[in-house]
């Protein structure tokens, strides 16, 4: 007689189970996303990462330190975002909204890979083999060391990667990758768990460097259990609307190398091309108007001045509209209370619209300052100091709190022509004679501030 299998039902989002079905999961309060599926015997469920070398556990100070042998992907940015270049026996996932640009940006990649001498597979098991062919010729893709296979079964994967032992090879994506001892369907927790995990064994033990794509839910996470972002060693997430002309890809985790670095791409004909000086590109449409500030913000390591537009008018209709893009309306709402309250400025009543001018995200505290300088403008309809930046955090008492990496960030604008920078007092002072070709400006609190970059002679 046949022994009966376990079951459990588990959530798609979160991966949290339960031995019978619920309405709402316990774990993250998603709604109808319990999934009953079978429970792996003891023995699959103890399959681990380890290389199958029994080493002896040896004092920290007596390990080998030797530099990573990084390659090159032939992307300036993605170099830039993954740290360098790429890391053999590495494991890098790739998120992104459909269409975003995910699998011609690898694609491109592997090419220039294959061409550098190195051996790519690339695996698809969204589209057949012809498919991949026509977008590499759309792409200008095609390199003779670049393998392509259309295959959903890890198993015979993982035969091919034995077989042709590449540098590199990318999955597309991980949602249609399925085990057949796993009885599951391809995109639930239990498949993703344990294809995620093969991989990364496979990664290890090779040393072969991996990039699994991976799709987001409408809410923009990672479609699929959390934990396979703590599986990998580098998450890359992209950002902008798959009708924008520019893609931001960002690092959220990177074990070998600093997180929050920005890549820039430009969505052309022949795919994701790389854009190396942003700042410029940003900046180049600008219109002198008011409500239109320039802010220097870094992006993990790189410096990047972005506009912050904003525009306030007056409305007879209750409550007043707060609209903002790419930057949290919440924050907007705060920033709105410190300049009524602080200020006595009467924009309360009146409908706000901030926009980021080449759909960069804006979460670091240091845009605040530019942030009230341009709703302020905007409302009072007064044109800004000419060639200015401004940075800085802004506190509920109205005060202007200092900024990391303020030189960065100054000689990042004075590279690019601006002749001003306002800042906040403490910066103000340790920049104090550094930078004697720019009018530097300091405040230490929002209403100086505003009289600065608002000055009445302009």
């Amino acid at each position: 007689m046949a022994k009966k299998k376990k079951t459990a039902y588990v959530c798609q989002d979160c991966g949290y189970d339960t031995v019978k079905w619920m309405g709402k999961c316990p774990g993250c309060g998603a709604w109808n996303t319990m999934v009953e599926e079978v429970l792996a015997p003891p023995a699959e469920e103890c399959r681990g990462v380890g290389t199958g070398n029994a080493e002896r556990p040896q004092p920290i100070a007596e390990i080998a330190v030797e530099d990573l042998p990084r390659f090159s992907t032939g992307s300036g940015e993605l170099d830039r975002v993954l740290g360098g270049g790429v890391i053999p026996g590495s494991m890098v996932l790739i998120v992104g909204d459909p269409g975003v640009g995910k699998s011609s940006l690898t694609l491109r990649v592997s090419a220039d890979i294959a061409r550098a001498g190195h051996c790519v597979l690339y695996v698809t098991g969204e589209e057949s083999a012809r498919q991949i062919r026509m977008r590499a010729d759309r792409l200008q893709a095609i390199a003779d060391d670049l393998l392509v296979v259309s295959e959903t079964n890890l198993d015979t994967i993982c035969s091919h990667v034995e077989r042709e032992r590449p540098a590199l090879f990318i999955i597309d994506s991980i949602q249609t990758m399925y085990r057949p001892d796993i009885e599951s369907a391809p995109g639930s927790v239990s498949q993703v768990r344990e294809c995620a995990m093969e991989l990364m064994r496979v990664a290890k033990t090779a040393g072969i460097a991996v990039f699994v794509i991976g799709h987001v839910t409408k809410e923009g996470s990672l479609a699929g259990p959390r934990v396979l972002e703590h599986i990998v060693d580098t998450v890359l997430y992209f950002e902008g609307e798959r009708n924008a002309e520019y893609r931001v890809l960002r690092a959220v985790k990177n074990r070998f190398g600093s997180t929050n670095e920005l890549g820039l791409f430009e969505m052309r004909d022949i795919g994701l091309v790389d854009v190396p000086d942003a700042s410029k590109l940003f900046l180049s449409e600008r219109a002198m108007e008011s409500g239109s500030i320039i802010v220097p913000t870094v992006e993990g390591t790189r410096p990047l001045l972005v506009e912050v537009q904003a525009l306030v008018a007056p409305t007879p209709y209750q409550p007043p509209r707060r609209t903002a893009d790419s930057v949290d309306v919440k924050r907007i709402q705060l920033l709105l209370a410190v300049l009524e309250k602080r200020v006595k400025l009467p924009i309360g009543a009146a409908d706000v619209y901030v926009k980021v001018a080449g759909g960069i995200r804006l979460d670091e505290p240091a845009a605040d300052l530019a942030l009230c300088v341009a709703m302020a403008s905007s409302f009072a309809n007064r044109l800004p100091r000419p060639h200015m930046v401004v940075c800085g955090e802004v506190g509920l008492s109205g005060e202007v709190r200092a900024v990391s990496q303020a030189e960065l960030r100054v000689a990042e604008a004075r590279r690019l022509g601006f002749h001003a920078a306002l800042l906040p007092m403490k910066n103000y002072r340790q920049l104090q004679g550094k930078f004697e070709d720019m009018q530097l400006f300091g405040a230490e609190n929002i209403g100086d501030a505003l009289k600065c970059a608002m000055p009445k002679n302009i």
